[in-house]
């Protein structure tokens, strides 16, 4: 992840007691966690540089979302409000962005200089109240909230039905042609209170290549 390799970054802190707790209520999942083993992902706990991150990696592909990255650190330099605010939306769009995001990004830039939106009270809210907070904001939806949830908050009990990855690995895990939000709510139930360490493992399951997903299941 080369990309963001300027940010400060960190593992996902879970353990055998949050594996052992989905193992207990999901047999199915839990064994394919005990064969999968423990898996690294990296989360980004600055909260500014983590939401411009997720902003820029809506609806695109990793390897897209990490080369506009790679732009942004090149053509604007550190990723901070007081730096952002110096650029236009049509300097942040030429890193290779939809106007739509470079327009999000000065936005968002603008709202914690002006301290409208006060990132360093988030600690203080509920999971509801982050994205609550964040989809106020043009552009932004809950899928990118739920991302900064997991990805930079590391709040514990997070599965996004957003995510299609997320569904896919529910899909898959459980043998479903596609998932409803009834059968999705249905399995997230019995991740709690470790949602987040459950998906964490199904965006893994939807990722594998088949013949490894034949070999694991």
């Amino acid at each position: 992840m080369a990309a963001k390799s300027e940010l400060q970054t960190k593992i996902f802190d879970y353990g055998e007691k949050e594996i052992n707790h989905i193992l207990s209520l999901d047999p199915l999942l839990g064994a394919v966690i005990k064969r999968l083993g423990h898996l690294d992902r990296e989360v980004i706990p600055s909260l500014f540089p983590a939401l411009i991150y997720n902003i820029v990696s809506q609806l695109v592909s990793l390897k897209s979302a990490e080369t506009v990255w790679a732009n942004m650190l090149e053509r604007l330099g550190e990723i901070t409000p007081d730096n952002l605010i110096k650029f236009a939306p049509d300097d942040i769009q030429r890193c290779g962005m939809t106007m739509k995001k470079a327009f999000c990004i000065s936005e968002v830039s603008n709202l914690v200089v002006k301290k409208e939106l006060d990132l360093d009270n988030f600690e203080n809210l509920s999971d509801e109240e982050v994205v609550s907070q964040l989809t106020k904001i043009k552009g932004i939806g809950r899928w990118t909230g739920e991302m900064i949830l997991i990805l930079s908050m590391e709040r514990p009990d997070v599965v996004s039905f957003g995510d299609l990855a997320i569904r896919k690995g529910m899909e898959r895990l459980y043998g479903i042609e596609k998932i409803s939000k009834a059968q999705f709510e249905k399995y997230r139930s019995l991740y709690r209170p470790y949602g987040s360490v459950a998906s964490i493992y199904l965006w893994e399951i939807s990722h594998l290549q088949e013949e490894l997903w034949k070999a694991i299941k």
